[in-house]
């Protein structure tokens, strides 16, 4: 799969205050993905290709994007906010629980924008990355998770949770470069 018209890329919840059990390790597992997501992103930004953020909403109902990252600045997760900042063009969606498409307008802006092809990336791979995908699934949406694009807290568990996107949904976990061209 390379990455073409009708596609839009997905990024969960990079927007993080990683102040729960367990961020440490979460932490030490999403800095290697940051490269390449960053990358991925300039990549699609450059190809015409919607960027979406999809993030919790740490208790906060409001759709603004700058009220959430205000939220999460100050701790663990500032190294991922300055790395994928949202930019002006991008689209933020805030949901309430593990999958992008529960309770949110990502479906409804998904067919706005006429897209069937999604690249899923972000974190965390064994919940909010494998729930949204499976939605996705449920919508009949082309599916790509790069693999050096998402994190879990332990690569356990992200390579447990690839395995089941790859087998049980027959998604394509490849890396990131197999979307880009040779020259990037």
């Amino acid at each position: 799969m390379t990455v073409q018209e009708n596609t839009a890329l997905l990024i969960i919840d990079v927007i993080n205050k990683m102040d729960f059990e367990g961020a440490e390790q979460l932490m030490q597992q999403t800095l290697p993905v940051l490269s390449p997501l960053t990358k991925l992103k300039r990549h699609c930004k450059r190809q015409n290709i919607p960027v979406i953020y999809v993030n919790d909403n740490f208790g906060l109902w409001q759709e603004n994007v700058n009220q959430i990252i205000d939220e999460c600045r100050g701790g663990l997760g500032d190294v991922l906010i300055e790395a994928l900042h949202p930019e002006e063009d991008d689209y933020f969606i805030i949901k309430p629980k593990h999958s992008g498409f529960f309770g949110t307008q990502l479906d409804i802006l998904l067919k706005h924008l006429d897209v069937s092809r999604l690249i899923i990336t972000g974190s965390t791979t064994d919940m909010c990355i494998l729930f949204t995908a499976n939605d996705a699934y449920m919508r009949e949406y082309a599916i790509h998770v790069p693999a050096d694009c998402t994190a879990a807290e332990t690569a356990v568990a992200k390579d447990h949770a690839l395995e089941i996107l790859s087998s049980t949904l027959s998604l394509d976990c490849s890396s990131s470069s197999c979307l880009m061209n040779k020259e990037e």
